[in-house]
């Protein structure tokens, strides 16, 4: 896409957490863009470094214990090099966030009007009666029932898809240009993510935002994404549009997580689970490809020493040529030579 949509800019991104007097990288080397009236997907299973690269770019880390290297360039800004008195002006005003537990990040002693009102508050020169009408408008806008009614309520007296539209309407309060939407759906039954999935769409197609959305549900990324950059051990091992990812996937991590997706099983197959788990942040390798002690079956030499993440076709990137070598324990045919 033109440069000229550019909203968002990561540049080899280094994030770590500390661990006694050693940095150990959540997120390592990732470099990804977000452009206007775009959703982009990041999935990967728990422990990827999703969340940890959507809280890098709000800013929302503890500078005593977190080591961050890198670029996050928004409007000319580097993020990453602004001190927290201006981060607080770009924060919910520029880039909003929508947190996977609405419960947890709402407080529980404020009215619904006085938590979306407060960022309207700090960001906005709106009268009281203003941000009123502002209220009502985006609790409208989140399809809340009785919205009179439910801004004098409290979250707990919400029910979990009622407050996950309220942190929504908090992240539009002034429509940000950049919005990051964290799991948005994982608590909420089957009936209700489909509405707040089609909430963010009608949201962007409205405000021709860019959305970051982190997942682990393919089926919602299937549905919903534009872009899809799939996380492993704090990289980018794939990085594709959602119809090339779904149809021509091919590095063996995205492959195995297409493969795991449940769906009808045909008599004597058996659904596909992904060997081993990612490891722990202390004890993730930083050399050779970090997917390989979850495919043992295949030969070291399918591996290079140093994958780097190239683009194999138009707007399509894969890390590493395992990709070339890979076939699932089992496909005797497609034997790795």
């Amino acid at each position: 896409m033109a440069i000229e949509n550019r909203l968002l800019e990561v540049n080899n991104l280094e994030v770590g957490f500390r661990f006694g007097e050693v940095y150990h990288n959540a997120v390592d080397g990732v470099s990804i863009t977000l452009d206007k009236n775009e959703i982009l997907a990041i999935v990967g299973e728990s422990g990827c470094g999703k969340s940890t690269l959507a809280t890098a770019i709000i800013g929302l880390h503890d500078p005593l214990n977190t080591k961050i290297s890198g670029e996050i360039i928004y409007n000319d800004l580097d993020l990453t090099n602004l001190s927290e008195k201006l981060y607080n002006k770009i924060r919910g005003n520029d880039i909003g966030m929508i947190f996977q537990d609405p419960l947890g990040s709402l407080n529980p002693v404020m009215t619904i009007y006085d938590q979306i009102a407060e960022s309207l508050i700090y960001h906005s020169e709106l009268n009281e009666k203003e941000r009123r009408a502002r209220v009502l408008e985006l609790l409208n806008q989140v399809g809340i029932p009785r919205p009179e009614q439910v801004m004098k309520s409290y979250p707990h007296e919400l029910s979990g898809g009622m407050r996950q539209r309220v942190v929504i309407a908090i992240a539009l309060a002034n429509k940000p240009p950049v919005i990051i939407a964290d799991e948005p759906t994982t608590a909420l039954d089957v009936t209700i993510q489909a509405q707040i999935l089609d909430l963010m769409k009608e949201i962007q197609a409205e405000t021709e935002s860019g959305i970051i959305l982190i997942t682990h549900d393919l089926g919602v990324v299937a549905e919903t994404a534009d872009r899809v950059a799939v996380m492993y051990a704090g990289q980018i091992v794939e990085e594709a549009p959602v119809d090339v990812l779904f149809n021509d996937p091919k590095h063996p991590y995205t492959r195995s997580l297409l493969k795991s997706v449940p769906h009808e099983l045909e008599e004597g197959e058996e659904l596909h689970v992904i060997q081993g788990s990612v490891p722990p942040l202390e004890e993730l390798p930083r050399t050779g490809d970090r997917f390989r002690n979850r495919v043992p079956w295949l030969p070291d030499e399918a591996f290079d020493e140093n994958p780097q993440l190239t683009e194999i076709a138009p707007n399509h990137k894969v890390r590493g040529n395992s990709w070339k070598h890979f076939y699932f324990e089992g496909e005797e045919d497609q034997k790795w030579v």
